[in-house]
């Protein structure tokens, strides 16, 4: 399978995407006076991307944990499976690090946890209650369930597609072969055609040759020598019908 066709790498592309723009965006953070209007409502984008992007690249370690199963099965080999380890590492390793100096600059060390639970409950567009904290963790191992589920059923329709591709390409290698036999068949009743005519040619020279000759003599002997002629094929037309149904 290609890589433009590979859903890791679509999903790798959208998400280098992002891991750009957060890093445009941080940099932009980082020129910004400290304790601004525009730097806060800044460090509260940085860590909403932050968050997105963690959760996404945890959502492709587990594809490829999926894959890891059956490298075969999916068509990849455990060299792609390192390298697609590696990547994700290392984008993880790279929006942490940022997450973090947001973080220390703006003196967040000591966020509590309901408030980082608000940011991804607000990530996830999640009611921010205390009492809903349970069912929105069951709500979220389900996303992730399903999203797994809709990866693993991605990489069957994929796999299937390429499949029924090879399918219909020996089809038609086959279809190609059986037209090419017919053709070379065809060919060879051509040639035998020629061959036919040629033979009838010449047959019907030699017949016009023999006509030739036999109307030369029958001018040469007369009417008398035509006569005999015609007396000795009935003689030899009688002697051969005797010697077949009488005897």
């Amino acid at each position: 399978m290609s890589s433009a066709q590979d859903p890791f790498y679509i999903v790798k592309e959208e998400i280098q995407d992002s891991i750009d723009k957060l890093l445009s965006n941080f940099h932009k953070w980082e020129r910004i006076p400290a304790d601004s209007q525009e730097q806060q409502k800044l460090t509260k984008e940085l860590l909403v991307g932050c968050e997105s992007i963690e959760w996404q690249v945890d959502e492709l370690d587990k594809a490829i944990s999926v894959a890891a199963r059956d490298p075969s099965w999916y068509g990849i080999d455990e060299a792609e499976l390192d390298k697609r380890r590696r990547w994700t590492s290392t984008a993880r390793t790279q929006v942490g690090n940022m997450k973090k100096k947001v973080v220390a600059g703006n003196e967040l060390d000591d966020i509590s946890t309901s408030n980082v639970n608000g940011m991804r409950r607000e990530l996830m567009r999640m009611p921010n209650s205390h009492q809903t904290d349970r069912s929105n963790q069951y709500a979220a191992q389900d996303s992730d369930d399903f999203i797994s589920s809709e990866s693993d059923r991605q990489l069957l329709l994929i796999k299937q597609q390429d499949e029924e591709l090879d399918e219909l390409s020996a089809s038609v290698e086959r279809i190609g072969g059986v037209g090419l036999t017919i053709h070379e068949e065809l060919l060879a009743q051509e040639k035998i055609i020629d061959e036919l005519g040629m033979d009838m040619e010449s047959t019907t020279n030699r017949l016009d040759f023999v006509q030739k000759k036999v109307g030369m003599v029958m001018k040469k002997a007369g009417a008398k020598g035509q006569l005999m002629m015609i007396l000795f094929l009935v003689v030899l037309f009688i002697v051969l019908f005797v010697l077949v149904f009488l005897t």
